[in-house]
């Protein structure tokens, strides 16, 4: 049992499946939910964090002690879906939630919270869980929030202990859109809120998997239109719209439970020649079409503060990331290399095909929250449509 608060006077509390409970004051949503707990190093964007479909039944333990100052606001969210259960399912802070103080808050971060269905946490000590993540790794865990306090901890722990975990857990069927829907809203612009683009010349496909929305902002932004279609739709589907190019999108889960249901698809496209890009688990599915394999990591990325290294340039970025599984280098087929690498701990951060026009990361190049040093990867993707185009 945990110290950090008093447990007769404690409003909210995480457990985790090993029976170690952390007691504090809860925030946002009341009642239990259970998930992976990460932990994100990221000092800015928690609405963004938060609304990350690639977040689906994770809690996020943030490592930046003061959240909730820039409070939130109508814009600021990332998911394409409404169902609020298509969030994270909990929020960890060192302090009680900062009042906001900011010109674009709207309302009150913990408002905020209650409204999206997230449990919220605070009071306990972040540093010592942080360090027992990167440890013992990614604990199942369960997350209360109770006003009148009363806890049942024996319970809780039994409910950290029941959920099943993300291992062959296809988590992208379940923050999709069924219909397709178009999008051309560019990125936002002080002042200006999320412009409209112009006229577009290019028309790309995305293959939603837990698209977040800054990817398609930055699709637009470099002069293409979406057509978002989710991880159900055949090949055949994809090329009858006679895209310009594919994005396979980030999204939560295991690649290769969700690659079961996609895989074909992305075969076939790989096969057809057409301009694709691939982001997060887009990125880890290429790798598995193309024969590589992909493993759980012990603590995952999730951080805005991540140097990764492109090995075609040399060029050094700071990125943001948001992942818990890996592709497996050392299972690369021949023809198919790495193109970026981690310099955190060298895992695989992005991949080259020979003879095919094909860029695949497992970094956020949209950002949000996040440095914008890889933007120019929608750059890149737009010279292989213009250079398919005119084949």
């Amino acid at each position: 049992m945990s110290k950090n608060q008093d447990m007769d006077s404690a409003t909210g509390a995480l457990a985790l499946a090993d029976g170690t409970v952390f007691a504090g004051f809860g925030a946002g949503a009341a009642g239990v939910k259970t998930g992976e707990l990460c932990f994100n190093t990221a000092i800015t964007g928690y609405q963004e964090i938060l609304t990350d479909p690639s977040y689906a039944q994770q809690i996020i333990l943030f490592t930046f002690p003061h959240i909730g100052n820039v409070g939130a606001n109508p814009e600021d969210h990332e998911e394409s879906t409404p169902p609020a259960a298509n969030a994270a399912r909990g929020a960890i802070f060192r302090e009680p939630i900062t009042p906001p103080s900011n010109w674009r808050a709207a309302e009150n971060f913990g408002t905020w919270l209650a409204r999206k269905g997230i449990i919220g946490l605070s009071g306990i000590d972040t540093r010592a869980l942080t360090r027992r993540i990167r440890e013992l790794g990614m604990p199942k865990a369960a997350i209360c929030h109770q006003p009148g306090g009363k806890i049942d901890f024996k319970n809780l722990v039994a409910a950290a202990q029941a959920w099943p975990g993300l291992d062959e857990a296809d988590l992208a069927a379940d923050v999709v859109q069924d219909a397709p829907f178009e999008h051309s809203e560019g990125l936002w612009m002080p002042g200006k809120s999320h412009v409209p683009m112009g006229n577009a010349e290019f028309h790309a496909v995305v293959v939603d998997f837990g698209v977040k929305k800054n990817i398609l902002r930055n699709l637009a932004n470099v002069g293409t239109r979406a057509t978002v279609l989710n991880g159900d739709a055949t090949a055949e589907q994809i090329l009858a719209l006679k895209p310009d190019g594919v994005v396979l999108s980030n999204g939560p889960g295991d690649p290769a439970a969700t690659y079961q249901r996609s895989g074909e698809m992305i075969r076939t496209l790989i096969a057809s020649g057409i301009p694709i890009l691939g982001i997060c688990l887009g990125h880890q599915m290429l790798a598995l079409a193309l024969g590589a394999k992909t493993k759980k990591m012990a603590q995952g990325h999730h951080g805005a503060n991540h140097p990764v290294k492109d090995l075609v340039t040399g060029k050094v970025e700071i990125v943001s990331m948001n992942h818990g599984f890996t592709v497996d280098v050392d299972t690369l087929p021949a023809g198919v290399s790495e193109s970026h690498r981690s310099l955190f701990d060298g895992t695989n951060s992005g991949l080259a095909v020979e003879g095919k026009p094909i860029i695949s990361v497992q970094h956020h190049p949209e950002a949000s929250p996040g440095p914008q040093d890889s933007f120019y990867l929608f750059e890149r993707f737009t010279g292989l449509m213009r250079a398919h185009r005119g084949k």
